[in-house]
């Protein structure tokens, strides 16, 4: 059984890991160290880097591909730096890494590998600016691509997606989150990996368990053999008013009808409407494995 979290709860645990127990430059660098064990690094590679935390994840996976002696190149898509990020901008810099600022019309399709590290698990709305035509190009390549926390460009809590990187895999960076269970994530995501980086979670929300492990302590029920009420996704958002995900809608009829709610689809969740369980069925995810690198 795997948690999987919401964006404010990633935020919350984060900044209690920071607070307490790891300083944010390390978790930085634990982040890039997760993803390159995750990847078999051969040819041409491409990082293309956003302004916040998500790009600094990039420039630091930029420093240890330099320390072993593998070259890429960083199209920085923002002008932006977080602060933990310039410390890493500048030191790949001094590593001799090389800089780009990526421009509309340039194409990716000289690469093997290109590295998404562009918008985090906080973004929600419209692709706008330069990121647009980043993951239009991003899209267009033939490369294996893989995405840091979660793919460019799609909502973390509800997986809906106007415009989103399409990954070969995704390195979800200390916990599974909602949104790439939900929604549009079926078409965008492909392979998953959690990178352990040492985030002590501050609360649990839902998890990832296969069929057999669920059950629930407060009805006495269990998914083998009990009643369960079936419902699909567009069910479920029409009983319930408001901007709730579609676990949290589904724990609200769950606890108003007094009954265990399964919604239906390719990546299913049930809930008794206290505790939410995304099922691991099917073919996806295809893979969800973890990297540890503390």
């Amino acid at each position: 059984m795997k948690n999987v979290i919401t964006v404010q709860n990633m935020r919350a645990s984060d900044a209690h890991t920071i607070a307490q127990y790891v300083p944010s430059k390390e978790l930085m660098q634990r982040a890039a160290l997760a993803v390159y064990r995750s990847v078999t690094w051969k040819g041409k590679i491409a990082i293309l880097t956003g302004g916040g935390n998500n790009g600094g994840d990039g420039y630091a996976l930029a420093c240890i591909l330099a320390d072993h002696g593998i070259p890429c190149c960083v199209y920085r898509v923002s002008d932006k730096f977080s602060e933990d990020g310039r410390y890493y901008h500048d030191m790949a810099i001094i590593k001799g890494v090389e800089m780009r600022r990526f421009e509309p019309e340039d194409t990716l399709d000289e690469y093997d590998i290109l590295v998404d590290c562009m918008l985090g698990t906080g973004f929600y709305g419209q692709v706008r600016g330069r990121y647009r035509p980043a993951i239009e190009a991003i899209n267009k390549s033939p490369a294996y691509v893989v995405c840091v926390d979660i793919n460019s460009g799609m909502n973390g809590d509800t997986g809906k997606a106007e415009l989103a990187v399409k990954s070969s895999l995704t390195v979800a960076i200390g916990y599974l989150k909602v949104g790439m269970f939900l929604g549009d994530s079926l078409w965008y995501i492909g392979k998953i990996t959690v990178a352990d980086i040492g985030i002590r979670l501050v609360r649990q929300n839902y998890f990832l368990a296969a069929v057999e492990e669920i059950v629930f302590p407060n009805s006495g029920l269990s998914l083998l053999g009990d009643r369960v009420e079936l419902l699909t996704p567009g069910e479920i958002e029409q009983m319930v008013w408001g901007q709730q995900t579609i676990p949290e809608a589904a724990q609200t009829v769950a606890l108003k009808n007094k009954m265990i709610v399964r919604v239906l689809g390719k990546h299913s969740l049930v809930t008794d409407g206290y505790r939410t369980y995304f099922i691991e069925e099917g073919k996806f995810p295809e893979e969800i494995t973890v990297t540890y690198s503390k």
